[in-house]
């Protein structure tokens, strides 16, 4: 099997730029494919100290503070920025790297912390649509050549003689551009969307039951539009917590809060060899990319650990 390992952290959990600095850097030292964070502005549970970073202006700093290890998020939320503003950001940031910038989007989903920072928040069935029209709206404006001007006319959002600048570095997306990961469990819209206009398809905290169900469903979506399925990578997102023994997976799991048990059968946890059979399934189903969800940031020897006794197998 040949399965990409990437970095993944939460730092709305309480993370300072230093910490995520560190991260990234250990993670490009160490060869894994790619340093990702969410996009959140509220913890979900713990005090969040020092508080929540805005995810592309942390990508930002790491594009400059980082020299090839590749970038990006999981999920921006679409409730944030208006698309013509994102992507101007997402390619700023995108030629600030060198071309190393990924674009994870969705519809948004965390009610709490749209209240808290006074962001509206509308119902599910717009929330898609503001998604859809997003991801319309993005590599529409990357895609548009040079010289030529961008128009969209939407439900929620109408752009007219868009200069659709600037490039960002990368063209060689779907649809131009950097990368554009689109992940969920939806049955309908998410798979059509995926299709659409997705380099990547993720999963996230899921079994192997249910990836073999969802893959499956993006597959025919892909099919229905005469798009070949291969087109597309695949992934899986896990939480992780590895040791080289018992005592050192129940240390790893009290730190993040969590129990052992719960985490071998809903993580990436146990032993090297236990992880490297439990992403070999994943792999048997299609999945070409794990992202190690990575919550004790302050551990870098975890990451250290994954390099050396996973990675090499996988």
């Amino acid at each position: 099997m040949t399965v990409e390992l990437r970095v993944f952290t939460e730092p709305q959990q309480g993370a300072s730029y230093d910490d995520l600095l560190a991260v990234a850097r250990t993670a490009e030292e160490l060869g894994f494919g790619a340093f990702f964070r969410s996009d959140h502005y509220l913890t979900m549970g713990g005090d969040g100290l020092p508080g929540p970073s805005d995810a592309w202006t942390t990508l930002a700093g790491l594009a400059r503070d980082t020299s090839t290890i590749r970038l990006g998020t999981m999920m921006t939320s679409a409730t944030f920025r208006h698309p013509g503003v994102l992507a101007i950001q997402v390619a700023g940031v995108d030629a600030m790297s060198g071309g190393r910038v990924e674009l994870g989007i969705g519809a948004g989903w965390f009610a709490q912390e749209h209240t808290a920072y006074g962001i509206p928040f509308p119902d599910t069935k717009e929330r898609f649509e503001r998604f859809a029209e997003q991801l319309e709206v993005v590599t529409g404006l990357w895609g548009t050549p040079v010289g030529e001007t961008y128009e969209f006319s939407g439900t929620h959002y109408q752009l007219a003689d868009s200069p659709a600048l600037p490039k960002p570095a990368q063209t060689g997306g779907h649809r131009g551009g950097p990368p554009v990961l689109i992940g969920g469990k939806g049955k309908r819209q998410t798979p059509t969307l995926a299709a659409r206009y997705a380099d990547e398809f993720n999963l996230p905290f899921v079994d192997e039951e249910f990836t073999g169900l969802q893959f499956g469903r993006v597959r025919a979506a892909c099919e229905e539009i005469g798009r070949d399925p291969d087109d597309l990578t695949w992934s899986n997102a896990l939480v992780l917590c590895v040791g080289r023994d018992e005592d050192e997976i129940a240390r790893r799991a009290a730190a993040i809060g969590r129990e052992v048990d719960e985490l071998r059968v809903n993580g990436l946890a146990g032993t090297p060899q236990e992880v490297v059979d439990k992403i070999g399934r994943f792999a048997d189903l299609g999945s070409q990319r794990i992202y190690l969800q990575t919550l004790d940031l302050a551990d870098l020897e975890h990451l250290h650990l994954v390099a050396a006794e996973v990675m090499p197998h996988v």
